[in-house]
């Protein structure tokens, strides 16, 4: 049947071709301009996968937006030399610092107001790079980074320092996660 179908449309193009009275040479060059234009089409179509992929990897590299793969998420390392992603708490997007020397995620108080995170009476001692903070202990109902998303996520409110970071509680709930070169790859 695709052999049938084939010769139906040479023949129509040829048809037209010797319809058209054209010298022998123009009839070549336009012969083989409609193979290249079918064959460029063929090519885009039957790479279209990859093709899809090459964007979103220039686009990452453009934006830094993470790429989704499957179910891994793939996360750029930014200039600075760290690894930046978008997360949502209670539907509210900021962009986290993965850190895995974090135990715990923390999230700044301007953000726990906007994503309506209440805070108990609960605090945790923590020990940071800047000393020992004492952190109130919070519940999100709804965390996602991509379509990775928990639910009652425990988070820390960290009021001496504006910087949400993503920690090793959300990175040890994973089925795995690595750095390959300048890549994050989280997988759920």
């Amino acid at each position: 049947m695709n052999s049938l179908y084939l010769m139906l449309c040479l023949i129509l193009v040829a048809s037209s071709l010797i319809g058209m009275s054209l010298p022998l040479g123009k009839a070549v060059k336009m012969v083989l301009a409609w193979v290249a234009i079918f064959g460029v089409a063929f090519t885009l179509f039957a790479f279209r996968g990859e093709f899809t992929a090459l964007g979103a990897k220039l686009r990452a590299e453009a934006t830094g937006a993470p790429i989704q793969v499957g179910n891994e998420l793939r996360i750029a390392m930014r200039d600075d030399g760290h690894f930046w992603v978008d997360a949502s708490v209670n539907g509210k997007a900021a962009p986290f610092l993965v850190d895995s020397g974090a135990s715990v995620t923390t999230i700044s108080p301007d953000l726990a107001a906007a994503a309506k995170v209440e805070t108990g009476m609960r605090v945790a001692q923590v020990e940071t790079a800047n000393g020992e903070v004492q952190m109130p202990v919070a519940t999100a109902s709804d965390f996602a980074v991509g379509q990775i998303a928990r639910t009652d996520f425990t988070i820390y409110v960290n009021s001496a320092d504006d910087t949400n970071v993503l920690g090793m509680n959300f990175l040890s709930s994973l089925g795995s996660w690595r750095v390959e070169g300048n890549t994050l790859v989280l997988q759920p």
